[in-house]
């Protein structure tokens, strides 16, 4: 059985090493990450080089995703590193404080006085430090600490309920963005953007910049959640980035929000990645918790199109092995009926010829012994639109461009195929994708598959047929 869910791995000093990313891609890296908040460009161009060199040399296809660091809503540095706060104590967040002892640390974002009010709840590294502020004075927070604990350098920064008004966007994400279009990532995600507006002036730079790559969303702010239609309609792809979302939000809120969100972006034809701490624990063990593997399982039976590994891949001691848990609790809970057709691929109403060929296809696997589809597509779009639906049959994207392949290699149950058929005749495309799939092993002689094209062969334009296909009759 082949896995449909897609894994993506962040990189980072742990998984650098030629060796290892090798390893990582033969237990089931589907998507690297590379995490803009660290490294160098040098770094950077040198994993998306090494990565791109070992698929090749595997037969794989990887893509690249590029994330940007976002706002820094942190505190500053202190003088000894850390220190301890004792819930009752008096804390002061002070924007011109440069060096922070135990009554007081900076910030790294100045406006922070501006932004909060007495009885607004801060919390501090993903919320295990919880203060309340009594009074703003100046560039001055001062604040009663409700949840005590070990605050050290450059801690994370939440409001509850949200409300920070910091951009979506950087002087460093512009930067960076340039980055992102020099490396031709295949995916670029954007953290913390609170509307639509905001994804669309990162598109507008990417755009500027000469990239190409699709625009993710990582929902993470309270504000996001209210505007999550308008923020899945202005992006290809979305992040559920649980980790400061719980925070905003509260921890209890986001199994449901998670499950929301998935279905909201499949409805609306985009992709989805679930993140944050999913295999925490396999930073430091060989094996995963048993809750973490109900975790991952629950977001493969939501229909999340990827689930990510963020610190156990880029820094733990069991990057590989992180990989193949992974793939195994996926493949194992995907063999359980999902939802139905109407719940997932909301295609209503049928608007393009692309969307109605898509539904057939899916109509089709639902009521035929249906072995394999192949997609000849250009822009991966119809294989995108079937994979709406969960169907157990593979997908193949088989498509002349490396862009799309790379791209469609975080489509859910789309596997990409290099395949050049412009200069074929109709019959001359069915006899060789029939031969492909053959080759492969996907289709033995005798299966039945669907093969979906644009007519007439090589004009420009969408998927306008569907084929039902008998392999080894059509060249018999």
């Amino acid at each position: 059985m082949q896995r449909r869910t897609k894994i993506v791995a962040t990189i980072g000093p742990a998984s650098s090493s030629p060796e290892i990313l090798e390893r990582m891609i033969l237990a089931g890296m589907d998507m690297a990450r590379l995490n803009f908040s660290h490294g160098t460009e040098a770094d950077h161009r040198a994993r998306v080089e090494t990565i791109r060199t070992l698929a090749k040399k595997l037969g794989r296809t990887v893509g690249i995703l590029g994330d940007l660091q976002g706002p820094k809503i942190r505190v500053g540095k202190f003088q000894d590193n850390k220190i301890l706060l004792e819930a009752g104590a008096i804390f002061i967040l002070d924007a011109d404080c440069p060096l922070g002892n135990q009554e007081r640390v900076g910030l790294d974002y100045k406006e922070l006085p501006q932004d909060v009010h007495p009885g607004d709840a801060l919390l501090l590294d993903d919320g295990k430090i919880e203060l309340c502020v009594t009074a703003v004075i100046g560039n001055e927070v001062h604040t009663i600490v409700i949840q005590g604990g070990t605050l050290s350098n450059n801690k994370g920064i939440n409001r509850r309920g949200g409300g920070l008004t910091a951009p979506a966007l950087t002087d460093k994400d512009r930067e960076d963005i340039k980055l992102a279009a020099r490396l031709k990532v295949d995916y670029l995600a954007v953290s913390f953007p609170r509307s639509g507006a905001d994804m669309d002036q990162a598109r507008a730079l990417l755009t500027a910049a000469g990239g190409q790559a699709q625009l993710q969303a990582k929902i993470e702010r309270a504000e996001a959640i209210d505007a999550l239609e308008d923020i899945i309609a202005a992006s290809d792809s979305i992040m559920v980035a649980r980790g400061d979302l719980a925070v905003e939000v509260g921890d209890a809120a986001v199994p449901a929000l998670q499950k929301r969100m998935i279905r909201l972006a499949r409805q609306m034809n985009k992709t989805i990645i679930t993140a944050t701490q999913m295999m925490e624990s396999m930073i430091s063990s060989p094996v995963p918790t048993r809750a973490e593997v109900s975790d991952v399982a629950n977001a493969v039976l939501d229909g999340t199109d990827a689930v990510m590994l963020s610190a156990e891949s880029a820094a733990g001691q069991y990057p590989v092995e992180s990989i193949a848990a992974m793939a195994r609790v996926c493949t194992e809970a995907e063999k359980q009926e999902i939802l139905p057709t109407v719940e997932r691929g909301a295609f209503d109403p049928v608007d393009r010829i692309e969307k109605a060929v898509a539904r057939a296809v899916i109509h089709t696997t639902r009521h035929l012994n249906v072995k394999a589809v192949a997609a000849l597509t250009q822009s991966g779009t119809t294989a995108l639109l079937i994979s709406r639906s969960d169907t157990p049959v593979p997908i193949y994207a088989m498509t002349p461009s490396e862009e799309t392949q790379q791209r469609t290699t975080l489509y859910r149950g789309v596997y990409p195929v290099t395949f050049h058929h412009s200069h074929l005749e109709p019959a001359a495309v069915i006899a060789e994708a029939e031969a492909v799939l053959l080759k492969m092993g996907a289709v033995v002689e005798g299966d039945l598959m669907l093969l979906t094209m644009g007519e007439p062969i090589g004009k420009a334009g969408g998927t306008n047929t569907m084929k039902i296909i008998r392999v080894g009759e059509h060249t018999a």
